[in-house]
């Protein structure tokens, strides 16, 4: 349509796509209160077990609990420093089975690695180890800390369902969308061997060619490596579309007249190649990051790709 912003009546709603980036920022910065709520759906009340996790809650005492308990339980600096030894962990068993499934293929008759197999390898649900252990007091990742809140009356903060839906939830995004963004990133990097070299020789570099595995804290210094990703992120993002945001009343955004209870539908893949923004679009080039200098950080606040929401 040749437009960076279009309004489609589907029945009663209108559903408004934007590929617009400057656009996309006012919703998601300047007008976040009128549009931070969710469209009522059945696909979103079937995924939520009855709106009751955080990505699709809309607007109400549910919705600021639990973006409350992400926020200063799950999102926070602390927890996320905290859980760096466990994240390291978790990486370092994940490369080490690639690694190995790889060196014993290497008498047989060459085949692909399943990337996508391999990199589910390590989700469980561990409900069933707090029911079976009732003595275990300490806390050693996310899913001990969503069982553990309290209110303030010492009552568990989270109910059964809330837990499972969330940890649901959570799993849904972690499994087939990281995967998906290794298998891209992986096939873009084969398709350019020079591409490919320089990232190997970069982290040959940083973590030193002696079978040791790169670590979170190498992360900085791998610039060239987290371009790759971030181009991966640009011209293969993990959704199409973010997850809708629905207007609470009517709004006016830059030009634009919205009316109340309309869909805004953010394009991952429209503002990733929008080639006002982008040069050469569809083309895989890392180096286009590296150009202003600086540590690369695989988000964009200006929204001129969409890989976690603005920060």
């Amino acid at each position: 349509m040749d437009t960076e912003i279009a309004c489609i009546r589907l029945g009663t709603v209108h559903v408004i796509p934007v590929t617009s980036p400057e656009i996309a920022c006012r919703f998601l910065k300047e007008h976040d209160s009128i549009f931070s709520s969710r469209p009522i759906c059945m696909s979103a009340s079937l995924v939520s077990n009855g709106y009751l996790t955080s990505a699709f809650l809309p607007m109400g005492e549910q919705w600021i609990k639990m973006r409350r308990v992400l926020a200063s339980h799950v999102l926070s600096p602390t927890s996320f420093q905290w859980l760096r030894p466990k994240r390291d962990e978790e990486a370092d068993h994940l490369l080490r089975f690639v690694y190995n499934h790889q060196q014993q293929c290497c008498d047989l008759p060459p085949r692909a690695i399943n990337l996508r197999k391999l990199t589910r390898y390590y989700c469980a649900n561990r409900i069933q180890i707090w029911k079976d252990a009732n003595y275990k007091i300490v806390e050693k990742d996310i899913l001990d800390v969503l069982i553990m809140l309290k209110d303030t009356d010492g009552y568990p903060l989270l109910s059964v369902k809330e837990i499972k839906a969330q940890v649901l939830e959570l799993m849904l995004a972690t499994l087939d969308n990281p995967s998906n963004a290794v298998e891209w990133t992986m096939r873009e990097m084969f398709m350019q061997p020079k591409i490919m070299q320089r990232a190997i020789e970069e982290i040959d570099t940083v973590a030193g060619n002696n079978n040791r595995l790169v670590q979170e804290s190498d992360l900085p210094h791998l610039n060239y490596v987290k371009a790759c990703i971030k181009e991966a992120f640009r011209l293969h993002p993990l959704a199409v579309f973010n997850a809708p945001h629905v207007s609470v009343s009517d709004a006016i955004v830059g030009e634009y007249f919205i009316p109340k209870g309309s869909l805004v539908l953010l394009s991952r893949l429209g503002l990733g190649r929008n080639p006002r923004v982008w040069e050469d679009p569809s083309k895989f080039k890392p180096e286009r990051h590296l150009l202003g200098g600086g540590e690369v950080v695989l988000t964009d606040s200006e929204l001129r790709l969409l890989s976690f929401s603005t920060g």
